[in-house]
């Protein structure tokens, strides 16, 4: 099953989506699809009402919004393949590269995003997130890590390369632009994930395929990240981790660099866990 929410933006309302493709309300049992809801067994929960027949089928068309409210936090690791380190000229980072994103970036998959004002190298990244689903704290082992695992998603790092690397400062306002983190179309329960290390992803821009990889790429896999992780921050039930994205990105192309403009169109997609379509605006 896939957790979602439907409606349009800021009036969402939670659902559930079988394997077989047939949504329903999920309402009858929670109010949101957020860190209470995952802290309280809420996929458990849901995988009962379901079976008992307690969830409304929801009919119609809807707008897809992002799959999970009330985000705490945004934490990405920067740098994460090899192959992505190598193709921007940078050394393969020997602990996890650390910034952070605003919950506000989020957007639904298939929202406009804005490219901002003044900006001439806005890139995609294609990227694995990660929703945690308990408290995590200095914890000792990856199978530790691992238990706090809610579910995945598919999430789009937007990035403003000038703005991130070329203006001085921390990554961070390169990273926080309006609109930059699309998110969705659903989340999918940790347990129906087998390998989340065996996840093929690709992205495409205007139909040209730029990115083709997979998570087996990353330097420091899932569970080592939230263990890092959690020697250094709390990770509350809905933080979102993105967990760095793979070789292909506009800022490692050669000259000239085709970074992103209004009326472009970026696809992108993880296996088992959707895909998503953005058209870009101006800001």
């Amino acid at each position: 099953m896939q957790l979602l929410r439907l409606g349009a933006p800021g009036t969402e309302h939670p659902a559930v989506r079988t394997d077989e493709g047939v949504v329903h309300d999920l309402r009858p049992i929670t109010p949101e699809v957020d860190g209470a809801f995952l802290a309280a067994e809420g996929i458990a929960r849901t995988r009962r009402a379901l079976a008992a027949g307690e969830l409304p089928v929801v009919e119609g068309e809807h707008r897809v919004g992002p799959p999970l409210a009330g985000i705490g936090k945004i934490i990405c690791i920067g740098l994460n393949y090899s192959d992505h380190a190598a193709e921007t000229g940078a050394e393969v980072p020997r602990e996890p590269v650390i910034f952070l994103k605003t919950p506000d970036t989020v957007v639904g998959p298939h929202d406009e995003v804005l490219v901002p004002r003044r900006s001439v190298k806005t890139d995609w990244e294609v990227e694995l997130g990660v929703v945690i689903g308990r408290t995590a704290r200095y914890l000792d082992s990856e199978r530790e890590a691992m238990d706090c695992v809610a579910g995945y998603v598919l999430s789009h790092d937007v990035s403003e390369r000038e703005f991130q690397i070329e203006r001085g400062g921390t990554w961070d306002k390169g990273k926080n632009c309006e609109t930059f983190n699309p998110l969705g179309p659903w989340l999918v329960p940790a347990d129906e994930v087998p390998d989340p290390q065996r996840l093929p992803m690709r992205l495409w821009v205007n139909g040209e395929l730029k990115q083709d990889s997979s998570t087996k790429n990353m330097i420091f896999g899932v569970a080592e990240v939230v263990r890092y992780l959690s020697q250094f921050m709390v990770l509350r039930p809905g933080d979102l981790i993105n967990t760095g994205t793979p070789a292909g990105v506009a800022l490692g192309q050669p000259e000239p660099k085709a970074f992103l403009r209004a009326g472009d169109v970026v696809e992108l997609e993880i296996d088992g866990l959707g895909r998503q379509r953005q058209q870009f605006g101006q800001a």
